[in-house]
């Protein structure tokens, strides 16, 4: 706490970054953005976009990345999107912005931030194109915790050939995260044909009764293979679970 007190009192750091040090999270008139989540529990914070303004949105990744050196965005819009990117620029000139438009993650970083690297590779599977959503909500998430990240896409089960050329790059993968919408059969199948750890991404494509992903939520939940799911384009919390084992798996091997 003094070292923290002193480099405030010496103009070292800013209030947001000693609130941050001293309390865990810095306070704006957005909220409270919680700077120690990495540190407490392995997943970096992220500001949920949806429902909030651009303002809102705009003030908290700045104070994420003036506590963290990093900041992340999910369920951002393309024209919040453009906007926020355009203000942070401005406030952080030499600042690293991408903003994937399919998986609506805006990530920011500064240019000191050194990111995490951890020896594992979590593979993303999607079953068909319009899972692709929240699979890159997933993948941001797993990219930012520091794993390697390969992408399987579009070998849903009305073609099983598809996902057969590729079940040997996915047995060798460490984790498995598998979007699949409709009746949800993919992370099934593909979990029964592995060794590895596989969770499940139901999404909200379909129509009709249960299209709107109660129908894959709920056979991934009633799935006779040993399968982790997770709620309906929760891709934020697959890409987190999966960081998770690829941490765990990075420290068993050092």
């Amino acid at each position: 706490m003094r070292e923290t007190l002193a480099a405030l009192a010496a103009g070292e750091i800013s209030i947001a970054t000693a609130e941050a040090r001293l309390a865990g999270y810095a306070t704006g008139e957005a909220g409270r953005f919680d700077a120690a989540r990495e540190a407490r529990s392995g997943v970096p914070e992220a500001v949920f976009a949806e429902g909030k303004t651009t303002d809102e949105i705009h003030e908290l990744l700045d104070l994420a990345l003036e506590t963290t050196g990093r900041g992340l965005a999910t369920r951002i819009d393309d024209d919040t999107a453009a906007t926020v990117r355009d203000r942070l620029s401005d406030d952080w000139p030499a600042a690293e912005i991408d903003h994937d438009e399919r998986a609506n993650v805006l990530r920011v970083r500064t240019v000191d931030f050194e990111p995490p690297v951890l020896e594992a590779t979590v593979g993303i599977v999607t079953a068909g194109t319009v899972d692709a959503g929240p699979a890159g909500e997933a993948a941001a998430v797993v990219r930012e915790m520091g794993a390697t990240v390969e992408r399987y896409d579009d070998v849903g089960v009305a073609g099983v050939h598809r996902l057969f050329d590729e079940l040997g790059e996915l047995r060798d993968m460490d984790v498995l995260v598998v979007a699949a919408g409709r009746e949800g059969a993919l992370p099934t199948v593909i979990a029964g044909l592995v060794g590895v750890p596989v969770i499940a991404l139901p999404t909200a494509s379909g129509y009709g009764y249960g299209g709107e992903g109660e129908a894959a939520l709920a056979g991934a939940l009633q799935s006779c293979t040993a399968l982790t799911t997770v709620n309906v384009d929760a891709g934020f919390v697959a890409g987190a679970q999966a960081g998770l084992i690829a941490r765990a798996l990075d420290e068993a091997r050092k």
